[in-house]
């Protein structure tokens, strides 16, 4: 591989899903360190699903960092999405000589089966391990940004259905953070965790959200309650021994968002 690939100034870094919650920070903490970024998205004509613009964005860029999300979270079409999106984009990385395929996945994917949504993240996962890109893969915990979402979508009546196993969600900035950081460093060719700093339990942390927000729902502890169509073990969703971990806690950040509405 070309020892230029690396160098930390100067990089042509192409971001899919360019324009999204995750993907709009990395690319503005990329191109505030000096790197060409490419916010890469169906909106800017470049789609991985069909292929429309994506050559000729991945021409000239060494890194791809890949945070595009299915839009649709169920089963069948989760997995089309995700398995569509990674061919077309490792067989236009190899076309173009991109050195290094940064993927954004799931803490846990693995351990949760019965989501077909997270099954797909898997075979994301597989076809990047099976490809000849020098890649690295971060699997994430969910981000502090979609509690609200998850709180809405247990929801049935007023009330919040949610088990009581371990939750250790990530602000999106350390996140971002730590994904730019990673699109500058040499391919692992293996896998990264991290989550946010705190694990507690999931229906605590809803509970919290809501009282905070001055939602008048209740959380009713269940724990066959689903989540992403599986249920849970206690350490389904927390990374291991190893994980990077962000400096944001739930709390604080809970404060400064709920201030702000």
């Amino acid at each position: 591989m070309n020892e230029k690939t690396f160098e930390t100034k100067n990089m042509k870094i192409v971001v899919l899903g360019g324009t999204g919650l995750i993907g709009s920070k990395v690319v503005n903490l990329l191109r505030a360190g000096g790197h060409e970024v490419v916010a890469a998205s169906p909106s800017h004509g470049i789609n991985s699903i069909t292929g429309e613009g994506l050559t000729d964005a991945l021409t000239g860029a060494q890194v791809v960092v890949d945070v595009t999300n299915s839009p649709s979270f169920e089963d069948r079409a989760a997995i089309e999405f995700f398995e569509t999106s990674t061919r077309n984009v490792l067989a236009a990385e190899a076309k173009t000589g991109v050195g290094h395929h940064v993927a954004l996945s799931i803490v846990g994917s693995e351990r949760l089966p019965a989501s077909g949504y997270l099954r797909a993240k898997v075979a994301q996962e597989k076809l990047i391990k099976a490809s000849p890109i020098p890649y690295t893969i971060v699997r994430a915990t969910q981000f502090f940004e979609f509690v609200g979402r998850i709180a809405d979508e247990a929801t049935s009546g007023q009330t919040v259905h949610l088990p009581s196993v371990l939750f250790q969600p990530i602000f999106s900035d350390d996140l971002a953070a730590n994904l730019a950081k990673i699109a500058l460093a040499k391919p692992l060719n293996g896998t990264i965790e991290i989550a946010g700093p705190d694990a507690v339990p999931f229906d605590e942390l809803v509970r919290e959200y809501l009282v905070a927000h001055h939602d008048p729902r209740s959380v009713v502890t269940e724990e066959q309650a689903r989540y992403f169509g599986t249920t849970l073990e206690k350490r389904s969703l927390v990374p291991g021994e190893n994980a990077l971990l962000g400096s944001c806690h739930f709390a604080d950040w809970l404060s400064r968002s709920a201030a702000q509405r």
